[in-house]
């Protein structure tokens, strides 16, 4: 297979990316032109994984089918995961691909191109913590779907037990963390009203945190708003403790042993240690470095997201954020589209920080908004912030189905929420 633009990996920033570039070639060029390769048959928004994990987002309504978005936007779509990269010939190959007993689906693949895109997101950084095993990450929709059907499995075991208490334990305060601590009670409280009063259980979740405070990256009044918040849900927040090892019932940490039934790691990311062997230059995080026109060491090969390491303000770098692959991607979109013209894309990439949104349950939520009018910073919060979270899912759906579409989602989801509830317990 030869196409002139081959995007790996469909996150928000991937297909974004494809599904622009798709509809700006047309229906005939685009097809030929564009090629989108992921490993799983469809897309999930990953900022809503936590809404997955917790029961109360379906993850087969909410998953939109790669193929279908292909057919709409004009790209062409495969199953494939990276298994190499010739980036002097411009040629890379995907694993064989197979079923549940072992047998080959697809099998193994080259793929050549004149243009490339390496948007494989990150995983989770354990930082050499013992006992990884016993966690749950939530990196892909199978990881939220696995941590979904324990839950549910340990919700039905806790309103039989004796004790009446199930207990969750979260390593990491960032927007993951604290945003599934507060779904997780938004799903117990809804069982809990389905349940007779013999079959209550209380629910413990401890919030763990290397850092100062949670929310470390957003501004101190957020994290203090924050906090209170899970404070009166009766979340422990537990800030200033390293996580020393990970055992199957529980966290040893520096304050001391935090017993718990189920286990989410959500400190940290680092991409794949698999980018070391591409032959590209990459971080201590094993990220690709790019310049300022998102192109890495190999000339004609790009990166953008959570795998890409772009340098932003002095020595920091473009953060792992949603908002920050949106502008990666319709930057690219250009950069593609003048190449393709045989014209110079002289401006370089500026990522540009709109501020952060944190959802916390109940219709709450809090954030604040960069760079607005004069200059200033503008902080959100309740019912205000939580819409303008859902604005973001919303933008997102709108980039890549279109806003027609995205309104009949919109409406779609919200009437089976009121038919079947919100949490999903099948």
């Amino acid at each position: 297979m030869h196409f002139d633009i081959v995007i790996v990996g469909g996150g928000a920033g991937g297909l974004e990316l494809a599904a622009m570039l798709g509809r700006r070639l047309g229906r005939r060029q685009g097809r030929e032109r564009v090629l989108l390769i992921d490993r799983s048959a469809f897309h999930i928004w990953k900022p809503t994984l936590h809404e997955v994990a917790a029961g109360t987002l379906d993850a087969h309504q909410e998953g939109l089918s790669y193929t279908i978005l292909a057919r709409r936007n004009h790209f062409s779509f495969t199953l494939g995961e990276l298994d190499g990269l010739e980036a002097g010939t411009r040629r890379l190959t995907l694993k064989a691909l197979q079923d549940e007993q072992g047998q080959t689906l697809i099998p193994a693949r080259q793929v050549s191109f004149r243009w490339a895109v390496l948007a494989i997101g990150s995983g989770s950084n354990f930082f050499g913590t013992p006992g990884a095993e016993h966690a749950f990450v939530l990196e892909q929709a199978h990881d939220a779907e696995r941590f979904r059907q324990r839950l549910l499995a340990a919700f039905t075991r806790a309103a039989f037990s004796p004790e009446k208490r199930l207990g969750v334990a979260i390593v990491g305060a960032g927007a993951t963390g604290v945003e599934l601590s507060a779904e997780l009670i938004e799903a117990h409280q809804e069982l809990q009203d389905g349940l007779g009063s013999e079959q209550r259980f209380r629910l413990d979740i401890s919030v763990v945190e290397a850092g100062p405070r949670i929310l470390g990256g957003l501004p101190e009044k957020i994290s203090r708003q924050a906090t209170v918040a899970l404070q009166r849900k009766q979340v422990r927040v537990m800030t200033g403790t390293k996580v020393q090892a990970i055992e199957a019932d529980g966290l040893q940490t520096s304050q001391g042993r935090v017993p718990a039934d189920l286990i989410v790691w959500a400190a940290g990311i680092k991409a794949a240690d698999s980018n070391l062997r591409y032959g590209l230059s990459t971080n201590r995080a094993h990220q690709f470095i790019v310049n300022d026109r998102l192109e890495t060491s190999a000339p004609g090969l790009y990166a953008l997201g959570d795998c890409a390491a772009c340098v932003w303000e002095g020595d920091k770098l473009v953060p792992a954020r949603a908002q920050a692959a949106h502008q990666q991607a319709c930057y690219l979109l250009q950069v593609f589209l003048a190449l393709l013209a045989e014209r110079v894309h002289a401006p370089a990439f500026r990522y540009r920080d709109f501020g952060s949104l944190v959802s916390l349950g109940d219709n709450k939520g809090v954030g604040n908004l960069m760079g607005g009018l004069s200059g200033r910073n503008f902080f959100v919060e309740g019912l205000l912030a939580k819409w303008m979270y859902m604005s973001l899912h919303l933008n997102h759906h709108r980039a890549i189905v279109g806003g027609v579409n995205t309104v009949v989602l919109a409406l779609a989801r919200l009437l089976q929420r009121r038919v079947s509830g919100r949490l999903k317990l099948h």
